[in-house]
């Protein structure tokens, strides 16, 4: 066996490289079944980023549904979701360019069943009795103080009407088996839907009309998540009212637990379609759920909830269709993949993989639970990755570089399954923490509420205190401490770097450097998002300045690279260029690298590649490692050239 070359981390030559991650890969998402065909969206990087619908019809590969001219995605909320939906062969979606809703029969090109014009479409489930479409809709019109939501019925010749409105959003309208009653979801300001999120019901009338709506669940302090009704006509749904996201069944006069533990069935509706449970053909229950920071698939069965045995160890757009169970799996060696299981059998076939790359074990690190102390007397959790790299292993005494990856949200949640782009960083020999700071979901709503009234302040200590912890044990540098994280997690990022002393570089993609702006100037399902977390604008003005590192850039005194797309509306760009600006003229190395035609979050092939390798340059020459991959230089400000 040929010995490990010795390098300086960082530096290792590795097989995962940025071409890899985005030319031979897709984004995976919502799982669809109709009449034994499976479908699901995958977003490509290579085409733009373009989003298509593909269907699996149980032989052969699968085929694209969409054509090349169009791209499913809807920008309700900004962050979209539930962009599509299938009845009987004929697929129902919202195209990104126009945001029309459109249908797809089988054999035929897609046709507009709205005009053009200022709305938007998400969330459809499909009405054939009344030969409609219900969804909910999101309405830009001139004149609006901001947009209005509302769940509408478009009639397949095209016209629309309004079921529900008052609300300030609404999410998941779903019919009954027979078609006689429709569930849905509501919130308004300031609460997120993870805060607190009405279920309603009522009765569908003659000519389809809604009748007068009936609160099942839900209020103050209760949050309520995924409609869904089981074969025989019973409501279903997720409520953490007992302080976990818990499955519930509605009898038509209370609501029943069909399972309590400590144990997270639901997760927050940052986006539209979400789902963690369906019903088997036999209308028992199959779900995932979170136990202990580790996702798992059972069936309740007989009041039991059994374990469903596999290999993967994420799971999400859970689909039930008769005896399987199709899902966006994680695994933790492999990238993710669209599997149908079998439930009887427990056979599973792997239907599309998001990187069709083999890549050796020998260069995968796989996470490491760990949990340790931090502020306030709290518990934090993360994973932990340590380098892997069959060819290289660092100098004798020496200890590899950290990177503590903050993730977005802040209410959302860091897995245990396999990624490259992590990959990327520990075949690199760097070690990696991606921490489940106070905030994170996945270990019940106390835990999810630890940030109310701290953003800024619980998260970096949690951030800090993993990466102490990991040093303390010496199996990171100390010196050599790196923060990382996109739009929250940016600003977790932004805030750690300028107000603490722990890490001595970062990164910010599409960070938050000043909170007043997303107080003022960001997209209505955010817009009231600090109150909660901050306090309420403009009465805590004084905090929200307090915790922005935007007004403290001459506190900042390590180098951080800031990744920004100009078409954001979710973190404006002028927040990225202030912050540029003031460490520029401040003396601290500082570099920025703006992507025309992205908004929040990056989706083209380019512009992926360039932040994951530009950061890798950054970090080379402010550590003085140079890495093994022919990378195109970043321009560093008050940076001394090589």
């Amino acid at each position: 066996m040929t010995q490990p070359k010795i390098a300086p981390y960082g530096s290792w030559r590795s097989p995962i490289t940025a071409d890899m991650i985005v030319g031979s890969t897709v984004g995976l998402g919502q799982v669809t079944c109709d009449g034994g065909d499976i479908y699901w969206t995958e977003t490509r990087p290579t085409e733009g980023g373009r989003s298509v619908v593909c269907r699996w019809s149980g032989t052969g590969p699968a085929v694209d549904v969409t054509p090349a001219e169009f791209s499913v995605r809807t920008r309700v909320h900004e962050y979209g979701g539930g962009a599509y939906t299938v009845c009987d062969g004929s697929v129902y979606f919202c195209n990104d360019s126009d945001q029309r809703l459109m249908v797809q029969a089988p054999g035929q090109n897609p046709r507009a069943l709205t005009p053009e014009g200022p709305w938007r479409y998400a969330d459809m489930c499909v009405d054939p009795q009344h030969q409609r479409v219900l969804a909910v809709r999101e309405s830009h019109e001139e004149g609006l103080e901001e947009p209005a939501n509302s769940l509408v019925a478009v009639g397949f010749d095209g016209t629309v009407t309004v079921l529900a409105e008052g609300a300030d959003f609404y999410a998941a309208p779903r019919l009954s088996p027979d078609g006689s009653q429709l569930a849905w979801l509501t919130w308004s300001h300031p609460d997120m839907p993870w805060d607190s999120c009405r279920l309603w019901l009522a009765d569908i009338g003659p000519g389809g009309k809604t009748g007068e709506p009936f609160l099942v669940a839900g209020g103050e302090r209760e949050a309520t998540f995924q409609p869904a009704w089981s074969p025989a006509g019973e409501l279903h749904f997720v409520s953490d009212r007992t302080g976990w996201w818990n499955l519930y069944r509605w009898d038509g006069m209370q609501s029943h637990p069909l399972y309590p533990m400590d144990a997270e069935f639901g997760l927050p509706q940052w986006v539209f379609g979400m789902s963690t449970y369906g019903f088997d053909a036999a209308g028992e229950v199959v779900a995932t759920y979170c136990e202990g920071g580790f996702w798992h698939l059972g069936r309740l069965s007989g009041g039991i909830l059994e374990p469903v045995a596999t290999p993967y160890s994420g799971f999400s757009s859970l689909c039930v269709d008769g005896k399987r169970a199709v899902f966006v799996a994680g695994h933790p060696s492999q990238p993710s993949a669209v599997v149908a299981l079998d439930l009887g059998t427990g056979n599973a076939d792997v239907l599309r993989r998001s990187a069709e790359a083999a890549i050796d074990s020998e260069y995968v690190s796989r996470a490491e639970a760990i949990h340790f102390p931090t502020s306030g007397g709290r518990v934090a959790h993360g994973f932990f990755y340590p380098p892997v790299n069959q060819g290289f292993t660092g100098p004798d005494g020496a200890l590899p570089p950290l990177i503590v990856k903050s993730h977005g949200g802040p209410t959302a949640q860091a897995g245990s399954s396999f990624e490259l782009k992590i990959q990327f960083w520990t075949s690199r020999g760097f070690a990696v923490l991606d921490v489940n700071y106070g905030g994170s979901t996945g270990y019940g709503r106390a835990y999810r509420r630890s940030l109310d009234g701290l953003w800024g302040i619980v998260d970096v200590d949690d951030c800090e205190a993993g990466a102490q912890y990991l040093a303390a044990e010496h199996r990171v540098d100390g010196d050599r401490l790196i923060i990382t994280g996109g739009s929250a997690g940016g600003y977790t990022t932004l805030c750690a770097l300028t107000f603490g002393d722990t890490f001595r570089a970062g990164a910010s993609h599409y960070g938050i450097g000043g909170l007043e702006a997303l107080a003022t100037d960001t997209h209505k399902f955010e817009s009231r998002y600090l109150d909660r977390l901050i306090g309420p604008w403009p009465e805590a003005r004084d905090v929200y300045r307090d915790r922005s590192p935007i007004h403290f850039a001459d506190q900042l005194d390590c180098p951080v690279i800031f990744f920004q797309g100009q078409d954001d509306k979710v973190v404006p760009p002028n927040q990225a260029e202030t912050m540029v600006a003031s460490l520029r003229e401040k003396g601290t190395p500082v570099a920025y690298i703006p992507f025309d035609g992205e908004g929040h979050g990056f989706r083209q092939a380019a512009n992926i590649k360039r932040a994951l390798e530009g950061e890798l340059y950054f970090y080379g020459r402010i550590f003085g490692f140079t890495p093994a991959d022919d990378i195109a230089p970043v321009e560093i400000m008050n940076m001394p050239e090589c």
